[in-house]
This record gives C-alpha cells, structure tokens and sequence, in this order.
C-alpha cells in the first residue's frame, strides 16, 4: 500500500489529490495550515487517513508531519509538494515581504520537505517526489512574473533532484498544469496592494478585478488527479508531466519559439568561441 504525504490538501488539487489516493485505497497524509479543513477525510477514511497541520513555511511542523505520518503509516512513499497560492504584481509593483513570502512558501517549503523525506527514501531505494509547478513557469505572463519565477526556481530545483536520486530507485518529477477550475483565480489568489497605470495594459488586465477566468478554467481537478497518480504509478514517470489541453499547446508553442529564436541567433551564439 502506498503511502502519500501531500500538502495544501484543503482545497483544489490536493485536496483532489488526497480523495483519489484514499479511494483507491492508499494511506494518505492529507495536511492543510487548518487541519479541520481536511479532518472529515479522516471521518471517510479512519484507517488510512491522517489529517495534520502544516504550514512548509513552518521547519518544526514540517518534521512533525513526516514524523507523525512515518510513525503511523510506516513511511512516506510519496511526497507532493502542493502548498501555495497566485500571485500578481507587475515587478516594479511587487512587495519585497510579499515576494518572500512566496519563495519562502514554493520554493524553500517544498525544499524542506524534500530534506525531510529523503533520509528514509534513500534508506529504501524507493520514493517519489512530485513538486506543482505551472504552465506559468513557461508562458511567463505579465503580471506574473514572480509567480513564474518560483516556479522556474522548483523546475531546475527538481531537475537536478531528479538526476541525484535515479541512481538511488528515487524519482523526482514536476506537474505542470494550466488552468484548472480550483480556488487558485479566486480565494487564493493575492496580488500587489498597489497598482502603476503604465502597467494597466498588460500586468494590470491579470489583476483580480480585472480577471474574469475564475470558474471558466477548463481543467477538472478530479481529472488531474487521476492522471498523476498514472504517472506516479508508471515504470517510467515523466521528468515534466504537463496537465490540460491549454498548457500541452501552451509548453509546444514555447519550446518551437524558443527553438527559432535558437536557430536565428546561432551564427551570433556560435561566433564567441576562441580563435585556435
């Protein structure tokens, strides 16, 4: 039986998350920084659901959590780092404790985490280690420039990650979705408290009052559950697993892009070698 540790299990895809591995009947460590928004799960699933406060901005509640799941469940056998929340802010608007705020939340969260697990997944030979990123990290929107940059930040992090852990039977691998209907466009998106009119046409459509995406997203939750749970269940997991119609054209039609800009600049990229 597989174990998972996910975080930010309240809402949205973890909390999707969370329901798919129970129903198949995994044991789930389902966190959330209130833990009586995931405590019915445990009234569901009271044998193999652990519902735990956590907050990854927390060092002493994120060993607690591997702790108490390893204690109950007998390890972790999959960690998904899933914890955080949107962020809009032209960057010349962006607040300096807002924004490191985010990285400490996505970035050196889900390092902590990562840190925490491993010891005993390089004990087993076994693991899997699945870090949310998003199409964002990509397209690179304006407005979400910060929010990319996380993201960016967690895919070379699990790039490298993967390469250290193949040779130990361990598997780090990113998700990548587009745009899925969860509370992210709504509740939990935060934005810049102030706003600069230059930006108005271009970071400024994106802000919450402007933005009208929220509940139109044609991602199913449910359904990207269903598909990470594939590809964490596969022989051989995807480095980048990329979620809905919207960010397979969206991740093609960067790579062609950056694949002309590439070629066109390659003369001038190939001229700075030394002269023999």
């Amino acid at each position: 039986m597989t174990t998972w540790l996910i975080t930010g299990c309240s809402t949205g895809l973890g909390r999707a998350l969370a329901e798919a591995a129970l129903q198949r009947g995994d044991n789930v460590v389902a966190t959330a920084r209130d833990a009586s928004k995931v405590e019915d799960l445990t009234a569901d699933y009271p044998d193999t659901a652990l519902a735990l406060p956590l907050d990854v901005t927390d060092s002493g509640q994120v060993q607690a959590a591997v702790t108490r799941g390893t204690e109950t469940f007998g390890g972790i056998d999959v960690l998904v780092n899933n914890a955080g929340y949107g962020y809009r802010a032209a960057v010349e608007e962006g607040d300096d404790d807002d924004v490191r705020t985010l990285f400490d939340t996505h970035f050196f969260g889900a390092v902590d985490m990562i840190k925490a697990v491993l010891p005993q997944m390089r004990s087993r030979r076994e693991g899997t280690i699945v870090n949310l990123s998003s199409i964002g990290a990509r397209i690179t929107p304006a407005g979400s420039g910060y929010y990319a940059a996380v993201k960016s930040a967690i895919e070379g992090l699990t790039g490298s990650l993967r390469k250290e852990l193949q040779p130990l039977g361990i598997t780090a691998m990113v998700v990548e979705p587009g745009g899925f209907r969860t509370d992210f466009s709504g509740r939990s998106l935060q934005q810049s408290a102030g706003a600069i009119d230059d930006y108005a046409d271009t970071a400024g459509k994106r802000r919450k009052e402007n933005d009208t995406t929220h509940g139109t997203q044609p991602g199913d939750p449910v359904k990207a559950a269903a598909a990470i749970i594939t590809a964490v269940g596969s022989a051989d997991p995807p480095e980048v697993l990329v979620l809905g119609a919207d960010a397979t054209t969206a991740h093609a039609d960067v790579l062609r892009a950056q694949l002309a800009s590439l070629e066109t600049w390659r003369d001038v990229s190939e001229s700075t070698g030394v002269d023999e």
